[in-house]
């Protein structure tokens, strides 16, 4: 089984649900070496007449160094079946380990860039915009005491979506 090529367009899905309730891996790097994290802050809308999707990510996390050093990263999507391996991907570092290997992923290279063979659903996307996020822009005061108590604010990352590839 591979993966075909669809228009955004097509695509089905609350992404209330798909994002902040099923998860998502982001991936970046290459054939060489690529980081991936499980990932249930997101979006994805219309920015500058292109569909976008935009993702966070804060300082610490290894797979934001592949992101930076890249133009492209990959978002993608998986069944139940896989939630052991999200969870895997969300609570490990692959600074540490072989978190692919032990989430029993196998890469899948598309574009210049990385996602895995077991997902339902891919976004390959290339970045085109990125802001560090702080404590002076948020409008409610419980935003930085809840969300950052370490003080590691997300880098937002607004990426055109350059292809979406489904199952098939």
């Amino acid at each position: 089984m591979g993966f075909k090529e669809i228009n955004a367009e097509e695509l089905q899905f609350n992404p209330f649900t798909k994002i902040g309730k099923e998860w998502m891996l982001i991936t970046a790097g290459d054939e060489e070496k690529h980081n991936t994290m499980t990932a249930s802050w997101g979006a994805l809308g219309i920015m500058w007449g292109k569909n976008v999707a935009t993702v966070y990510l804060r300082p610490q996390r290894y797979t934001k160094e592949f992101v930076d050093n890249g133009e492209k990263f990959t978002i993608s999507f998986y069944g139940e079946e896989y939630r052991k391996a999200l969870n895997i991907c969300g609570s490990k570092s692959g600074r540490d380990c072989d978190k692919e290997n032990e989430a029993g992923l196998t890469p899948y290279y598309t574009d210049g860039t990385t996602a895995f063979e077991e997902a339902e659903m891919i976004f390959v996307c290339r970045k085109l915009y990125s802001q560090p996020m702080g404590p002076e822009y948020f409008t409610e005061d419980w935003i930085d005491g809840k969300w950052y108590p370490q003080k590691d604010y997300h880098v937002m990352y607004m990426a055109a979506i350059e292809k979406v590839l489904v199952r098939e």
